[in-house]
């Protein structure tokens, strides 16, 4: 459910939205939404479902690597990349 809040910005806060929205090539709403959304995130930390969602692709990663050499890797990636 979508509810309506009204804001009232000094000229810093102002500015300051004016600039994330222009960063994110959003709306000053959109950007204001995001904002609140990250500080939410930044305090109180990620929910569980988006830390079981992280620990869930790190395990694919675990198994996608299992059986290679770091190393080896790094080692043949300097070899391509000193073809450049």
């Amino acid at each position: 459910m979508v509810r309506r809040t009204t804001l009232i910005l000094d000229e810093e806060t102002r500015l300051a939205a004016r600039q994330l929205a222009a960063s994110y090539d959003c709306s000053v709403s959109e950007a204001i939404r995001r904002a609140v959304v990250q500080q939410r995130d930044a305090a109180r930390g990620l929910p569980l479902e988006k830390r079981k969602e992280r620990v869930r692709a790190i395990e694919r990663l675990f198994v996608l690597f299992e059986g290679h050499d770091p190393d080896e890797e790094i080692r043949r990636l300097k070899i391509e990349d000193d073809g450049f």
